[in-house]
């Protein structure tokens, strides 16, 4: 098999390893200004078609140091509004995690680890209110009634061992993505 056929059968299904690893590449040659931001777009909305795929670039693009959450440029913010609702999922998820860790990092007092989830969970939140609104007020009204002990969401939070102070936290996550 020729390599770039196995290359483009990489980007269309990778592992989640293979989808952190292509993603710091595509971030760090994107921050040295090597990628367009179309290109890098372009390049994102086909890792991002994938569970997987998105996990990974969600994983460097959100907890890394690279600017480009801060800063989304409008053609990937296109990409990944247009990604649909596997993306929501992710970003809603994140956003709960990240704000669940903040309070945990904070009652740890490890206030590096608590900065950083915050940062997460601040680029969720900034995302989310860029994806499709529709999409992220149903997949956030599930969330939050998880929160409150309802609905499928409420394994998510259980698997995660998320104690009331945080699921509390989580829904204050939730209504200030409404309040931006």
């Amino acid at each position: 098999m020729p390599v770039a056929q196995s290359m483009s059968e990489t980007l269309r299904e990778p592992t989640f390893p293979q989808a952190m690893e292509i993603a710091a590449q595509w971030l760090g040659l994107w921050e040295n200004g090597e990628l367009s931001d179309e290109v890098l777009a372009d390049r994102v909305a086909e890792l991002v078609a994938s569970r997987d795929g998105a996990r990974g670039f969600f994983v460097v693009a959100l907890a890394g140091d690279c600017p480009l959450m801060d800063r989304l440029p409008d053609p990937l913010a296109l990409a990944l509004r247009n990604a649909g609702a596997g993306v929501v999922d992710l970003s809603v998820r994140n956003l709960a995690m990240s704000t669940a860790m903040a309070l945990h990092h904070q009652g740890a007092g490890d206030e590096q680890q608590q900065a950083g989830s915050e940062r997460v969970a601040l680029r969720c939140r900034e995302l989310l209110r860029l994806l499709d609104p529709t999409s992220v007020r149903d997949r956030l009204e599930i969330l939050l009634a998880a929160c409150r002990g309802e609905g499928e969401d409420v394994a998510f939070l259980d698997r995660w061992g998320y104690d009331p102070e945080q699921r509390q936290a989580i829904a204050g996550a939730v209504l200030a993505v409404a309040d931006g």
